[in-house]
């Protein structure tokens, strides 16, 4: 009686449930790919000389409890304001001051969508990435949106996501994936398959055209200083590249990050600042280097358990050659999606948090490793 309980107990309480997640395992569709073997390497290179690894030490918040998953930071240097998108569906605009305790955020136009990326137009126009609507031109003091492009080649957007802006007007921008939407980003990580694209809009003709395909999600951009060429991100891949617009060709700017980049701003002073949403933690590098688990962590996700880590956030200083300078990170901190300079300090932006976060730099500066 004893052995007949305690091998029905083993049944249903062990094998029974083992026996439903196999079947379940080899009925799902889902297949995720063989990343290339560089994406899981993080480079020597890519690791700058100075480092704060404590900045939330001196950090400040800004519209605490008001910007609801702030992502992207545009600041007009006109207006001394920062323009921002949040899950809400709302572009906010917050005054930049002395002290974090005088900005007024605004609620100023929401886009029905999900803001992501934002630039300024030649016109005095505020240029939207939306997640959802696709690339968006907001005018008249707010009070027009129109939307400017949602689709490329008969391939509609699915995760429009960062915007930057050429002196000619031409507008530069990112699709990070042409399957999933920005809810269901996580998936297009865990397929590994190149879904993204980098693409320009011509506000003069209203052409939209593919510049690159095949990208693993394709993500910030970011103009150069001459012109030339713009910089953006693929954050499975951990690198940013370099497009030489009249040349149409591409090299490698930085890669080997040692974490996943995100936006990418250029600072008007010899710097690009690049986010990193997280470091390499070690389930993301076993998930990245193993088929089968990357399937039951997608599994696990459609029903809403986490099984990535995401941690150790920072904003990563280089230079126009790709050189790391700086690092800005902490420990508990993660999801940063933004970093950008105005004056002395520097602003974080992030899909986690309910305000932007600033930091000082000359009272906190990043210092030489000992």
């Amino acid at each position: 009686m004893v052995l007949f309980f305690s091998t029905r107990f083993l049944f249903f309480s062990i094998f029974f449930p083992c026996l439903i997640s196999i079947t379940l395992y080899q009925l799902d569709s889902f297949e995720p790919a063989s990343l290339p073997a560089d994406s899981l390497i993080t480079s020597p290179t890519s690791i700058p000389p100075l480092l704060n690894d404590r900045f939330l030490t001196g950090a400040e918040f800004i519209g605490v409890g008001l910007l609801n998953n702030p992502e992207d930071i545009a600041y007009h240097k006109d207006s001394n304001l920062i323009y921002t998108g949040c899950v809400d569906g709302w572009v906010k605009r917050v005054s930049v001051h002395d002290s974090a305790n005088d900005s007024i955020v605004e609620d100023w136009v929401n886009t029905g969508g999900r803001p992501l990326g934002i630039a300024f137009g030649l016109h005095g126009e505020v240029i939207v990435a939306d997640a959802n609507k696709g690339l968006l031109s907001i005018s008249d003091g707010g009070k027009k949106t129109e939307l400017l492009t949602d689709e490329a080649d008969g391939v509609r957007f699915k995760l429009t996501d960062a915007v930057t802006v050429a002196d000619n007007g031409v507008l530069y921008f990112t699709d990070a994936s042409s399957k999933y939407d920005f809810y269901q980003f996580i998936f297009d990580f865990l397929e590994g398959k190149p879904h993204g694209r980098v693409m320009s809009f011509d506000p003069t003709t209203r052409a939209t055209r593919v510049l690159l395909k095949d990208l693993y999600f394709a993500n910030g951009i970011s103009m150069s200083p001459d012109q030339t060429h713009f910089v953006f991100c693929e954050t499975i891949m951990r690198r940013c590249s370099k497009y030489y617009i009249s040349e149409e060709r591409v090299e490698v700017f930085i890669q080997g990050l040692p974490g996943y980049p995100d936006n990418i701003r250029y600072d008007g002073d010899g710097h690009y600042w690049i986010a990193l949403i997280s470091e390499v933690t070690t389930s993301w590098k076993l998930s990245m280097k193993y088929l089968f688990l990357r399937k039951l962590i997608y599994m696990a996700a459609k029903y809403g358990v986490e099984l990535l880590s995401i941690k150790n956030a920072a904003v990563l200083q280089v230079d126009l050659d790709g050189n790391p300078i700086a690092m800005y990170h902490d420990h508990p901190f993660s999801h940063i999606t933004s970093g950008v300079k105005i004056g002395n300090h520097l602003y974080f932006g992030s899909l986690l948090h309910s305000y932007i976060t600033r930091l000082d730099l000359l009272k906190y500066p990043a210092q030489k490793k000992l």
